[in-house]
């Protein structure tokens, strides 16, 4: 069942750059997707939060960004830092408000992770992290083992993490597939669910130990989530690309 569409927060009815994008990305978007959406009141309304979805197709981020821009809130995702660096890109990332993370050193990581949680916070934005890091490499396509970083982030501020699942955008661009346009407006569910409570984590940001049992808690939900969705129980296990002799960043070479 799809939630009922909220009324627009201030921060998306507010004139934005995100406003010409969606003007037409919108449209285009409801011609290829049929996005629905349960437990969208789950997404706050107001203030800072991270949300976690999965990720099984590179078409993903426009199926989450058009359920977060119909849910009332302004779609920023983190992007690498050397992107901002770019003309016209950088200034476009900038001007959406979209969250620079770092790769570098570990120092200058946690430094810049501590300053964008500082800053959604102040702010009171929301920003979309893949805590998977890249496709799944699973061969099912459920989530695999979930990298650390939404989980710094949201413990460095306080930010509450939203666990997401969708299933079917994988019907309109298969994993390292071909683009498949027809037939139209192929159904895409999307389910939100509640803020992962990590309480027993909080004051435990710079604690890898910590960090890692986070991440198991918080990709177990968002598997939890797919498995209903897709109506059959997710693996009591994580997939680990290590132990299957992949790369876990890069394209998936069969």
């Amino acid at each position: 069942m799809t939630s009922p569409r909220p009324r627009a927060s201030a921060e998306k009815t507010r004139p934005s750059a995100f406003w010409p994008l969606a003007a037409i990305v919108v449209p285009l978007m409801g011609l290829i997707f049929k996005v629905e959406i349960e437990g969208g009141e789950k997404l706050p309304r107001t203030g800072a939060y991270v949300l976690a979805p999965n990720h099984l197709s590179e078409i993903d981020p426009l199926v989450v960004a058009l359920a977060v821009w119909r849910l009332g809130r302004a779609p920023r995702f983190m992007a690498k830092e050397s992107l901002f660096r770019v003309p016209v890109l950088g200034w476009a990332l900038r001007a959406t408000g979209m969250v620079p993370v770092a790769r570098a050193t570990s120092a200058a990581a946690a430094k810049a992770t501590l300053q964008a949680s500082q800053t959604l916070a102040r702010d009171g934005r929301g920003v979309i992290v893949y805590p998977e890091g890249s496709l799944t490499r699973e061969p099912d396509l459920w989530p695999m083992r979930g990298k650390t970083g939404a989980v710094r982030l949201a413990l460095a501020g306080g930010i509450p993490i939203i666990p997401m699942a969708q299933w079917g955008s994988q019907q309109v661009l298969p994993r390292y597939g071909k683009l498949k346009l027809w037939p139209l407006r192929r159904r895409v569910r999307v389910l939100v669910g509640d803020p992962v409570d990590l309480s027993a984590y909080e004051g435990r940001a710079s604690s890898q130990t910590a960090l890692v049992q986070a991440t198991d808690k918080v990709m177990a939900e968002i598997a939890g989530l797919l498995s209903q969705l897709r109506g059959e129980p997710a693996p009591a296990e994580r997939w680990n690309p290590a132990d299957h002799g992949q790369k876990e960043t890069g394209r998936l070479e069969s």
